[in-house]
């Protein structure tokens, strides 16, 4: 196989891999959501292994960011400060710090559903690509878009780039920020790093030049 086409499967692999790895987290309660496995892994990892072989990250940095997700997850996945935690995160009823959608932060009203969310969903639906939940659900949650990042990259590669260009890298780093600053217990604050770290370094690996819009909040 040629080299460069090898290169380019092990990078898509990998993007895979981040999106696949990291996009439960922001979706699932850790006490009653569907990752749990993933969740009670993460609490038993060698982080000095995980951080020598994450993708995209520099190893300093992922070993930073596993350690604080390790340590958030010291007291099982059924902890208070853990649940609660995600709940005032991403779930309510109190308005949430650092909202997971992507318009609350382009769009000039700072609603879910705004313009760039219809956007990502006109360009879905000319790539042909099924939404991954009902239409009642906005399409550009954080974790929805991570999943389906993982899922562009295995079945759809050639889309890949226009869809972080264009839909998630205009707004991921500055919503990771704010979520990290935001959040309260060490395993919120290293999946922000850990995601924002491992979304630049695609960028950077991919070449891709982002414009940047202007952020309401």
């Amino acid at each position: 196989m040629d080299e460069n086409m090898q290169d380019g499967r092990d990078m898509l692999e990998g993007i895979a891999f981040v999106g696949e790895t990291l996009g439960p987290f922001f979706l699932q309660d850790p006490k009653t959501g569907e990752a749990g496995a993933a969740f009670q892994a993460l609490a038993a990892l060698d982080v000095d292994a995980a951080a020598a072989e994450w993708p995209f990250a520099e190893e300093a940095e992922a070993h930073g960011d596993l350690a604080l997700m390790k340590e958030g997850l010291a007291r099982g996945i059924e902890d208070d400060d853990l649940v609660w935690e995600y709940r005032r995160l991403f779930v309510g009823p109190v308005p949430k710090p650092a909202p997971p959608w992507g318009s609350v932060y382009t769009d000039r009203e700072c609603v879910v559903f705004g313009e760039s969310t219809l956007a990502l969903r006109a360009w879905m639906r000319a790539q042909g690509i099924e939404r991954l939940v009902d239409d009642k659900t906005p399409e550009d949650h954080i974790g929805l878009m991570l999943v389906l990042m993982a899922w562009i990259a295995r079945n759809r590669p050639e889309a890949l780039d226009d869809f972080l260009r264009l839909h998630l890298l205009p707004w991921s780093s500055h919503f990771l920020d704010e979520l990290a600053e935001a959040a309260e217990q060490p395993f919120y604050e290293g999946l922000a790093r850990l995601a924002k770290a491992s979304l630049e370094g695609i960028q950077s690996e991919r070449a891709l030049d982002v414009a940047y819009p202007r952020f309401y909040r």
